[in-house]
């Protein structure tokens, strides 16, 4: 058994999502591994990991909706009886920083994937996506740890 550390950049273009299936398997290859495990880590608080549909691009849109829905952007109504509005404290970042935390912190910041024969074990219509959720584009580093067999 081996294992490595490294870091792999993404620069996203505002909310939403990226698929990053290919490159973790280029990554894995590229570095002669043919089954282990493969651990990823997200090194922000305002964009996640996530493992989903790959065929229908409205199961993506529809995720991105629904978050938007449950983590409204400037404030949110409490769960109380008078349903009280409430605004963030957190907005020294921008608007839609606050959000963005409250959505990391309901979604993933780490995956531990298998894999074997130099692929990642998914599904037929799986994914893995780095999901972004603020506006504007950012560079994301998501650190990777491979423990495993080499070729």
């Amino acid at each position: 058994m081996e294992q490595i550390f490294s870091k792999l950049k993404f620069i996203t273009h505002g909310e939403g999502f990226i698929d990053i299936t290919h490159d973790l398997n280029l990554f894995i290859e590229k570095n002669y591994f043919h089954a282990g495990i493969l651990n990823l880590t997200s090194l922000h608080t305002s964009c996640s990991l996530t493992i989903n549909e790959n065929a229908d691009p409205n199961v993506l849109r529809d995720l991105k909706k629904y978050m938007q829905s449950i983590v409204p952007h400037d404030s949110y109504l409490s769960l109380s009886k008078d349903r009280e509005e409430i605004s963030y404290k957190h907005y020294q970042e921008g608007a839609d920083d606050m959000p963005a935390h409250i959505k990391t912190s309901l979604t993933n910041t780490c995956l531990s994937l298998s894999f074997q024969k130099g692929e990642i074990m998914l599904g037929t219509w799986q994914a893995v996506y780095l999901w972004e959720h603020r506006f504007d584009q950012k560079e994301r580093i998501i650190n990777v740890h491979i423990i495993g067999e080499k070729k």
